[in-house]
């Protein structure tokens, strides 16, 4: 080794002592981007109940605070993954943390008296993790859930097969994490679900509790073509017309299998008509000490029916019930507004918030709200009926005497405090006197310190922990945490889920369906037979034509009576134009449209016009004020989506995927344009934008062969749709191909505006897009050969460019004795970081405080300290392999 290296190693070892000690000023931070991650577990306590761990999910760190008999003194911030979600403490020196958009897990020691901490250990698991618990032997493994995807994963996720469940629990010897980069988990269990989230442990240890996080109502749409002519008992429920007559649009109709059938809202069967059936199996039993750790087989292995969205779950620790927090979709009611001439509104009622309670052979749904009259609708908040109401209910805890159990209603910015026998039995009346109001807003964590009589609680809207008195049930103290996050977010995070201020029985928000500002995974009909049809401003780049009957379109229209539509997240709005899936949120009527933010391409004044969905949706007595619209409009126009899972760490694409991405930016194939004329692809457009890029869409509407005009969708969430596999024969529609019945599938909802189209391949597979369609010879054929192009396309879209490049969150952690494997991972995400992919840091802890490092090209790191001069990227590792300062790199958004 050259003797100036160690020279300068030798200087730089001084200089973080030095700085440690004298707190040099740090540089500045960079700007914010929002994830809005949910939170999961995001509160702590150390077994000895002397220090208290809380994620701080906006400035991606674990905060640590002492408890005292006067509240809580900090003692240590440590830089962790990006948007860490849930932590536990497995020792009073030892605590795990689960970030959620690195997926990876970070093990962290503190030092004496939690004054200082490191992170020791980076392990690298599935796609988005979530939760985290110790169970087994001695409490000795660490169970994780993440997606069944992921760079970092071992499996192959079998994108393109039918009846694989799409949730994995990684479990880690926490004694022994084995010598590999990623770590050596004892066993990856997957279970027959969609991405699962929370996690839950016996009083013993042997068992733990997995549930899916979107886990349906078990109901799934009948695809438009599928359906007969007309309205009435065997066609379209509901009226033919809306209020002014106008006759609408025939569509798919929603369905729900009751474990042998398929039925309609009005009793019709329909299994002719589907190809799969839910099982519903919502939460699991895992083995906690068999070896290696497994899902219980059998009918003892799984719960169904526990609900539709399962967030939190705990167990109570005298008689091992399982408390699951959640809420239950009602998407079979039909309609927003007053329902008037349809007679029937979903309005007011759209999910109930409750806590089921699970036990050998008894699932117990309980509705926290049963004092709502969902009858009447809609009066001025603040009301009686609101101030009892708990919405999306998170964590819990249970007092040690398994007698009394507090959840977090994010949505009521309350704590909720029930009698466990009165829950149980059904027998508690809702009463304010039974809630404590936190004054930060949004609860999301819950940690219980009996010997002190207080509750700690995470509060997400302001980023703080309030410390209740559980005795006199009342705030005593409020702890902000540092925040990084802009006026504008925080200002507006409270309208998508303060349930209490937009709906007028309390339990309904934005977040009933957009689940942490994202989706619900279901089909929802609320069309609105008493609006009036409007014109639709377009923009239609292609013109208008039915390319079916070959005549022009010459009145495009937006009917208020739209059938059935997948919830549309409300992430990665920005710079992507009109808003729903026909794109009638639009800024269209103001304003001739034009790129980048004229007219139709207005996001703010597509946003804005979400304003109707308060009153007639929400069950609100009016809009909510005009500048609380705004500051809504100004948080969610921020949020982004995360990387693409499915892309390669380098960004490359596979053969296929290549081989898709030419032929979709290639010839035309539907008469019209090629896949990518329609769907624009260009993470480069619109370069002045504050959110540049285009991702499967420029904005545009188009006639794709249904009774609706639609606009064209973004493509860069299709991953998280695989899971509905089997649709019938539809001739002239699709391409006739594996029409069987497909058994037991994990989700009801596929791709397309309805959810109908189970895979993207059948979706390439449609009439329009091939040979067999007149004057259509350029397209794909319908030979083995074109079934090559088919999957190949379907493999691009898989993977297809997000708003992020894959490298975004990625971790590595490099210590004295793992140089060797650590160094190739860091040479890929220096690499990124070169291409401008990221922005990569590195942070050690000094002898007192944390010390960052920014790379900056050419092999050299700039400190966040302004009194240390660049350093060279082989030094930096010296510091790590050779003076046991661990180091962990994280590629940030640049």
């Amino acid at each position: 080794m050259p003797g100036s290296r160690w020279a300068t190693l030798g200087a730089l070892v001084a200089s973080l002592t030095a700085i440690s000690l004298s707190s040099a000023p740090a540089l500045a931070a960079p700007s914010f981007t929002a994830f809005e991650s949910g939170q999961v577990r995001p509160l702590a306590i150390s077994p000895d109940k002397k220090l208290l761990f809380a994620v701080n999910t906006p400035d991606n760190r674990l905060e640590v605070f002492r408890i005292g008999t006067s509240g809580l003194e900090h003692r240590a911030s440590i830089s962790v993954g990006l948007e860490p979600v849930a932590v536990a403490a497995r020792s009073n020196n030892e605590v795990w943390v689960v970030n959620h958009l690195s997926d990876s897990v970070s093990v962290v020691q503190l030092g004496l008296g939690g004054n200082t901490g490191r992170v020791v250990r980076t392990l690298l698991v599935g796609d988005e993790p979530r939760d985290i618990v110790f169970a087994g032997p001695g409490g000795g493994r660490a169970f994780i859930t993440t997606a069944h995807r992921g760079q970092n994963s071992p499996i192959d996720p079998q994108l393109t097969t039918p009846g694989v469940g799409r949730a994995d629990v990684w479990v880690f010897n926490a004694n022994n994490l084995g010598s590999s980069l990623e770590g050596n988990p004892l066993n990856i269990i997957t279970l027959f679900s969609d991405t699962p989230r929370a996690l839950a442990v016996t009083p013993d240890g042997t068992r733990v509790y997995a549930a899916a996080f979107h886990s349906g109502n078990r109901t799934a749409t009948v695809n438009e073509a599928l359906v007969p002519d007309g309205f009435g008992p065997n066609g379209v429920p509901g009226p033919s017309t809306n209020f002014e007559g106008v006759p609408a649009p025939e569509t798919a109709i929603i369905v729900k299998y009751d474990g042998g059938h398929w039925y309609d809202e009005r009793g019709g069967v329909w299994d002719d008509q589907m190809r799969f059936s839910l099982p519903d199996k919502d939460v699991f039993v895992i083995d906690a000490t068999a070896n290696p750790p497994a899902w219980i087989s059998g009918a003892q292995g799984f719960f169904s029916g526990v609900g539709t969205v399962l967030f939190n779950m705990t167990v109570n620790p005298v008689n091992g019930k399982v408390y699951v927090a959640n809420t239950e979709a009602f998407s079979q009611q039909s309609f927003e507004g007053p329902g008037i001439y349809a007679g029937e509104t979903a309005r007011g009622h759209l999910h109930e918030s409750r806590i089921t309670v699970l036990s050998p052979g008894s699932v117990a749904p309980r509705h926290l709200n049963k004092h709502i009259d969902y009858s009447t609708c809609c009066a001025p908040v603040p009301n009686a009926e609101n101030a009892k109401s708990l919405a999306f209910p998170q964590e819990m805890v249970v007092t040690s005497n398994g007698a009394t159990l507090y959840v977090a209603a994010l949505g009521s910015s309350k704590i909720g405090v029930f009698s466990t026998a009165a829950l149980e039995n059904n027998t508690f009346v809702p009463s304010t006197t039974n809630q404590i109001p936190v004054s930060g807003g949004g609860p999301t964590g819950l940690v219980l310190d009996e010997a002190k009589n207080r509750l700690y609680v995470l509060t997400r809207f302001d980023n703080s922990i309030s410390i209740i008195n559980t005795t006199t049930k009342t705030e005593v103290g409020h702890v902000p945490m540092y925040n990084p996050e802009p006026d504008s977010i925080v200002n507006g995070r409270r309208f998508l889920y303060d349930a209490s201020l937009t709906s007028s029985h309390g339990d309904s928000a934005c977040a009933s369906c957009h689940i942490f500002g994202d989706q619900d995974d279901l089909a929802w009909n609320l069309g609105n037979p008493d609006g009036s049809v409007v014109a639709d401003p377009g923009p239609f780049p292609f013109g208008l034509q039915d390319v079916i009957i070959n005549q022009p379109i010459t009145n495009p229209i937006f009917h208020p009576m739209k059938g059935p539509m997948m919830t549309q997240s409300l992430r990665g709005l920005a710079n992507h134009g009109p808003m729903h899936w026909r794109g009638d949120r639009t800024g269209g009527y103001s304003e001739p449209s034009a790129q980048p933010d004229e007219g139709s391409f207005d996001e703010r004044a597509a946003f804005e016009q979400f304003q109707v969905a308060f009153p007639n949706l929400l069950g609100r007595s009016e809009p909510i004020p005009a500048q609380d619209m705004e500051a809504f409009t100004d948080f969610m126009l921020q949020v982004t989506y995360p990387p693409n899972p499915i892309r390669n760490l380098d960004n490359s694409l596979t053969p296929d995927q290549q081989a898709g991405k030419d032929f979709f930016n290639g010839d035309i194939v539907n008469s019209i344009a090629s896949c990518g004329g329609c769907h624009v692809v260009d993470p480069d457009a619109n370069p002045g934008a504050d959110f540049p890029g285009l991702f499967g869409t420029s904005g545009g509407s188009v006639f794709d062969f249904q009774t609706q005009l639609f606009k064209i969708p973004q493509l860069r969430n299709v991953y998280t749709k695989v899971g509905a596999f089997g649709l019938p024969d539809i001739p002239f529609v699709f391409l006739a191909r594996d029409n069987d019945h497909m058994g037991d599938q994990i989700r009801g909802f596929g791709i397309l505006n309805n959810g109908t189209v189970d895979t993207m391949f059948r979706f390439f597979s449609a009439f329009g897009f091939s040979d067999q369609f007149p004057n259509n010879e350029d397209a794909i054929p319908f030979t083995p050969a074109g079934d090559v192009i088919r999957r190949q396309l379907e493999a691009y879209v898989l993977a297809i460019e997000s708003n992020m490049a894959p490298i975004v969150g990625q971790q590595v952690t490099l210590n004295h004795n793992n140089g060797t494997v650590a160094g190739p991972r860091i040479d890929l995400l220096m690499d990124r970081a070169d291409l401008g992919e990221c922005d990569l840091v590195a942070k050690t802890q000094g002898f007192l405080h944390e010390v960052g490092f920014l790379y900056v090209g050419g092999g050299q790191f700039l400190t966040d300290r302004q009194i240390l001069p660049p350093i060279s990227d082989g030094v930096l590792r010296l510091l790590a392999t050779q003076t046991h300062h661990d180091l962990t790199y994280t590629c940030t958004p640049p």
